[in-house]
């Protein structure tokens, strides 16, 4: 009886081996296809990108034309565009309920939509375009090697990881940024190994195949690890929280606003354009069109202007509020780095270093990724201020609330029990739930 047991647990034991390995295999393939489908993808959309951009500085006339790109683009998604419009948010919703499909066309309309805004001058970055490319291709590998439900939303996340992995050179941080946005307090575990192969494979195929190269920044000089620099440090983050917070809910309220006042979506576009075209003219400056990689640029190697963090939010926000294509992340690198530069002077700290903890913790705030903005740092500006960007992004995330860029990201666990907000509960909604909660309390002290 005994022998009969060890041979069961001996066939158990490698059955479970095999079910391991063969995952693990499994998803190496998977993974990589889908890490080079985006990073060719990134590749692509990172030299068009640097072209465009090159055409618009060379021709600044071209500024007049953004309201006729805006209103171009807007034509088209709606006519061919069909949910591809949701963009980002139209991804997590599947990996959450996978009631609809992700077509194909969102990663040729979101490229096209990107170049646009940057040939003519709106403010707007390359994260989303990224992602939504990632997630267009992912979808479309995933119908190809007819994948189970399951398995399609883990694909869904590779497309994520290996986009914004890809875009970026920061494969780390692209690993744990697909699983970390889902849901605000969770990560998705049981992707972890193929949204790591995805951002990997995503990263290596954009640098070493394709030969682009990434930005890097110089963070400079790190401060003694004390209690007053530990202070000023927090004091900081609460600041880059709450700008992750002015940003966010600036830029839904734009949204709402351009679609009430035009219901034509065309017509919104167009008018977006006139209202930037009239701010550059008004304030004298192209400082903040584009991505804004001259500005995130300068705060690492010069003082920069106190109001440059907010000229490009406002910016960026009109740009994206007024419906033209493009990410959010570049923007807010910059509004962050742009608003450390400013602080330095005040904390009487080093600008690099209060440049580089804004540039990722007003994203961190936004995004609501500690770890994946924490990954991003050490990434980006090395190790040795490890700890004081851990600090910032876990007191950016704390302040910036139940708030952010994705409508459709939903709460996995409140920031605070003070806060209770029913797990699954999306961006969207958390406003409504938190009215309601305050009318009831209302009702019962009344009584």
């Amino acid at each position: 009886m005994n022998a009969v047991r060890q041979k069961w647990a001996q066939w158990a034991e490698q059955r479970v081996f095999a079910a391991l390995v063969g995952t693990l295999l499994k998803w190496i393939v998977l993974g990589s296809g889908v890490g080079i489908l985006s990073g060719t993808a990134s590749a692509f959309f990172l030299k068009s990108l640097d072209y465009v951009t090159d055409v618009r500085i060379a021709n600044p006339w071209l500024l007049f034309l953004l309201p006729l790109g805006g209103a171009l683009v807007s034509f088209l998604y709606m006519k061919i565009g069909k949910n591809s419009g949701k963009g980002n948010n139209l991804i997590l919703e599947q990996i959450s309920s996978g009631n609809e499909t992700i077509p194909l066309r969102m990663a040729p309309l979101v490229l096209f939509g990107t170049l646009v805004t940057h040939l003519f001058g709106g403010s707007a970055g390359r994260e989303g375009t990224a992602v939504q490319m990632g997630g267009s291709l992912a979808e479309w590998f995933g119908k190809i090697i007819r994948a189970r439900p399951i398995d399609r939303k883990i694909l869904l996340i590779c497309g994520i990881s290996g986009g914004f992995g890809s875009i970026f050179g920061t494969p780390l941080a692209g690993t744990v940024f697909g699983l970390e946005v889902l849901a605000i307090g969770l990560i998705r575990h049981e992707a972890l190994i193929p949204a790591f192969v995805a951002a990997f494979t995503g990263n290596l195929v954009t640098t070493s195949f394709w030969g682009v190269s990434h930005i890097h920044y110089h963070i400079g000089a790190v401060p003694e690890l004390t209690w007053i620099v530990v202070l000023k440090v927090v004091f900081a983050a609460i600041l880059f929280g709450l700008t992750s917070i002015l940003f966010s809910e600036l830029t839904h309220a734009l949204k709402k606003g351009y679609a009430k006042l035009f219901k034509n979506p065309v017509l919104k576009s167009a008018v977006g354009g006139v209202v930037i075209i009239g701010l550059v003219y008004l304030l004298g400056t192209r400082d903040y069109l584009g991505l804004g990689i001259p500005l995130i640029q300068s705060s690492f190697t010069e003082i920069v202007s106190p109001f440059a963090f907010l000229g490009k939010l406002v910016f960026t926000s009109l740009t994206l509020g007024a419906g033209f294509q493009g990410g959010e992340v570049t923007p807010l690198f910059a509004i962050g780095a742009t608003l450390g530069n400013a602080l330095s002077g005040i904390l009487h700290l080093y600008a690099p270093f209060l440049a580089g903890l804004g540039f990722i913790s007003v994203f961190c705030g936004a995004t609501n990724t500690p770890i994946a903005c924490f990954l991003m740092g050490i990434e980006l500006f090395g190790a040795d201020a490890a700890v004081y960007m851990f600090m910032a992004c876990l007191v950016s995330y704390l302040f910036s609330g139940h708030t952010g860029i994705y409508t459709s990201q939903q709460i996995g666990v409140s920031k605070s029990y003070l806060l209770p907000i029913p797990q699954g509960t999306t961006l969207s909604a958390v406003k409504s739930i938190v009215k309601k909660k305050d009318e009831s309390v209302s009702a019962a002290e009344k009584r």
